[in-house]
């Protein structure tokens, strides 16, 4: 049960709607964090632009389900990790060793994802003041100072995210939800 209302098309504010019924259609539900943030609709215009423009940056789909998946597991999201866990192995396919990894926050095998989940929870654990060897191994795995920039894009997507599904205690979405149940069955 939420503590802040879930809204639906049925009783968001106005200025949300229009967005929550994009979301439907791009989804083919409407997720319970676009119904919490249509309570504040700039709230959700800041979700969905900021996701846009976090979309188009120079980070692969991979690396920013990557992010996205680390800092909220960081963040103790259930929620936002399933989703992400979700959009990972649907639309980039990621590797089940990989994405249990992100899911601890943990850095995976794979050593460009590695380094970019280790300097992720670096970014988050010392609020950007990273260490001059983080940042070193982060660009020795390929990355860019523009990729370190827009980590700390994605970081801050995750945390209005994140923090958003916190604060209103969202439950998962009963799309997600069985995967997720599948998952800590397996990890117990």
């Amino acid at each position: 049960m939420s503590r802040i209302p879930i809204r639906s098309i049925e009783d968001a504010p106005e200025e949300a709607l229009d967005r929550l019924r994009s979301a439907r259609k791009a989804i083919g539900y409407l997720p319970y964090l676009h119904g919490v943030l249509a309570n504040a609709p700039a709230a959700l215009e800041a979700y969905q632009v900021v996701g846009a423009i976090h979309a188009r940056g120079g980070l692969s789909a991979a690396e920013g389900e990557a992010i996205q998946i680390v800092a909220a597991a960081r963040n103790a999201c259930e929620p936002c990790v399933a989703g992400h866990a979700a959009l990972a192995r649907r639309k980039v396919h990621m590797a089940e060793d990989t994405l249990q990894a992100l899911r601890r926050a943990r850095a995976p095998a794979d050593p460009r994802l590695g380094a970019l989940a280790r300097f992720t929870l670096a970014i988050m654990d010392k609020r950007g003041r990273v260490e001059d060897d983080e940042l070193r191994e982060f660009l020795a795995a390929g990355y860019t100072e523009a990729n370190a920039l827009e980590v700390i894009l994605g970081v801050s997507l995750a945390t209005l995210c994140n923090y958003a599904n916190n604060l209103a205690q969202a439950p998962v979405d009963p799309e997600l939800r069985a995967p997720v149940d599948s998952e800590l069955e397996a990890l117990a």
